[in-house]
């Protein structure tokens, strides 16, 4: 199974951008989805998850209020709404697939990531 990003760009801070995320080769419709980022020089950073059915979603305390997730049930498909972003969003966002967590150590499945750059 291969997950695969799409949706990142540059925007200016106060901007919205929408990141997909589509499961190929596979299904991962009973796994929790999630995004994390990386941004140059920093350590991984958990951004939010959703359960498989949907009904619980966690998301990291630098975007809560900001960014949503939600997923098409039933299929491997996720999105990351992302509102008001911020010069400190900049960063390569990656979709996984595993466990309902905030510890990338237990996501098994990883895109190659897409590159959000927000401008001040």
């Amino acid at each position: 199974v291969q997950l695969v990003e799409s949706g990142g760009g540059s925007v200016q801070a106060g901007g919205s951008l929408r990141l997909s995320c589509q499961a190929t080769g596979g299904t991962l419709e009973n796994d929790a989805m999630g995004w994390f980022r990386r941004a140059p020089g920093k350590e991984r950073e958990f951004v939010a998850v959703i359960r498989a059915g949907g009904r619980d979603t966690n998301y990291g305390d630098s975007v809560k209020g900001r960014f949503t997730i939600s997923r098409v049930i039933g299929k491997s498909t996720v999105f990351l709404q992302m509102n008001n972003l911020k010069p400190e969003d900049t960063a390569t966002y990656y979709c996984a697939a595993g466990l309902f967590t905030t510890s990338a150590n237990w996501y098994d499945f990883w895109g190659q990531g897409t590159q959000v750059t927000v401008a001040s």
